[in-house]
């Protein structure tokens, strides 16, 4: 009597997993089917190449040449240090953020990569919606198939928001330290590398305490990830 009450438990048991893990997969599959429908509406509605010209017509417009190195290496450290390795998403990166989500019970972390993010700026809006991000996914494996990561990354940094009216690099170099990309020194790459993480946070002419802690931050990652020794961190804070 034992041994069959027990079996009747582990069958109920198995059913109920069964039943959780099939309405885990309709719920999967129905994200990536109306995902899909927004991603696709986008294009739709204006082509990613028409998109990506309509950035480049920018009478302030960057291009990744006049970017200085310490810029780009702050920019992938502090944002998406794998970009040169993942084809547009990094799995590891949405693991990690999942993990942090879940031990919060709530939407805390991304882990979108810069080339997310520029989807997101160039067709989607900026709410923490799943079918969003879903459709973030598809437009980034999308632009991957046919931009390069220096071409990404370019028209990443001439469509975020650096505060201050600032939506380039250009205009926020202008505004910030009165000078051209090209022109920016050590100090001022990093620093300025932070801010689109939080714009209104990290604005050094609203936040300067705030804005040095977010540099420091974004130091500290470029020494992890062996773009500087921490004594050419240093000296960059010293200058």
């Amino acid at each position: 009597m034992e041994e069959g009450t027990a079996m009747k438990v582990l069958r109920i048991v198995r059913n109920v997993v069964l039943l959780v893990l099939a309405v885990c997969f309709c719920a999967v599959m129905a994200l990536c089917v109306l995902g899909w429908q927004m991603y696709t509406q986008a294009l739709e509605a204006m082509p990613l190449d028409q998109k990506i010209r309509q950035v480049q017509s920018q009478e302030s417009y960057t291009t990744f040449e006049e970017l200085p190195d310490t810029y780009v290496e702050a920019v992938i450290a502090a944002e998406d240090h794998r970009f040169y390795q993942h084809p547009g998403v990094d799995v590891i990166a949405i693991g990690r953020a999942l993990v942090n989500d879940i031990k919060a019970m709530s939407y805390v972390e991304g882990g979108s990569t810069i080339t997310q993010q520029l989807a997101k700026n160039l067709y989607f809006t900026q709410e923490k919606e799943l079918v969003r991000k879903v459709a973030e996914v598809f437009m980034a494996f999308h632009m991957e198939a046919n931009y390069s990561k220096e071409e990404i990354f370019e028209l990443y940094v001439n469509s975020i928001y650096f505060g201050s009216g600032c939506y380039d690099v250009a205009s926020a170099s202008h505004s910030y330290f009165g000078v051209e990309p090209a022109q920016m020194t050590p100090d001022q790459c990093t620093l300025l590398a932070g801010i689109p993480n939080a714009p209104s946070v990290y604005d050094p002419t609203v936040n300067p305490d705030l804005a040095s802690q977010r540099q420091r931050q974004v130091l500290r990652l470029m020494v992890k990830y062996e773009y500087l020794t921490a004594t050419e961190a240093g000296d960059i804070l010293a200058a």
